[in-house]
């Protein structure tokens, strides 16, 4: 009898045993393709997830800036101005939810180029884009309404944004309707400036202590930036001294 209801009970198990093989198999290789290739550091590779349209090379330096300098920050944005302004190149990332929260067009300063930014700045009053990590300050209304001001944490590359009003704001000359009529964004001052309709969402997703890295391909700044030579044990982070 004891052996009875020992073997009618392995049968009925047998077949849930066999349906959650197939799915703890699934899990496993599902864990398998979300860990990091070899070289790839772990927020590298979430940034390649969340934004597979981005320039993996910007998404790898914005890493690398941030675990420098506060590998505990919540929120990322990544604005890309090696590519022209008709084409997508702000993306904010929310790293604690591992999520992208807007993917958006984002405006170069006159004197930076046209299309495409091609010089970049630190100087008062040149009216370019300036490179390199940015912490976020408050939010506030000014002369473009709704804003966030930048702390540029990079010596001699964009330590003058604040004292510039480099900040983020919206504009009607960002937007799709713009780009046909002229073949590229509006142009700011410096500031990189975004949708209307999407400024209170995006401003309030990044104020207070998050990060925004703006990336172009500059060798004097690739070959000093502190931010990109931090030693990955580093226990001092930069941005917080």
């Amino acid at each position: 009898m004891f052996f009875r209801l020992r073997a009618s009970t392995a049968l009925a198990a047998l077949p849930f045993a066999l349906l959650s093989a197939p799915l703890q198999a699934a899990s496993f290789f599902a864990q398998l393709a979300a860990a990091p290739p070899a070289g790839v550091s772990p927020l590298h590779h979430q940034l390649l997830q969340l934004a597979p349209s981005a320039t993996p090379e910007a998404l790898r330096l914005a890493a690398q800036s941030l675990s420098c300098a506060d590998p505990s920050a919540e929120r990322l944005a990544v604005i890309d101005y090696s590519l022209p302004s008709t084409e997508p190149r702000m993306w904010v990332f929310d790293l604690r939810q591992h999520a992208l929260l807007f993917e958006e067009l984002v405006s170069h300063g006159q004197g930076s180029g046209d299309a495409l930014a091609e010089v970049f700045s630190n100087i008062p009053e040149s009216h370019q884009s300036s490179i390199g990590l940015f912490r976020t300050m408050n939010s506030y209304y000014g002369r473009n309404g709704y804003s966030l001001r930048l702390d540029g944490l990079e010596a001699e590359i964009n330590d003058l944004a604040f004292e510039r009003a480099i900040v983020i704001h919206g504009a009607d000359y960002v937007s799709d309707e713009f780009i046909v009529q002229t073949g590229r964004l509006g142009r700011s001052h410096g500031c990189p400036a975004v949708r209307e309709d999407i400024t209170y969402p995006l401003i309030d997703s990044l104020k207070e202590n998050q990060y925004v890295f703006a990336y172009y391909p500059d060798e004097e700044w690739l070959a000093t930036s502190q931010f990109l030579r931090c030693p990955e044990d580093s226990a001092t982070h930069l941005a917080q001294r």
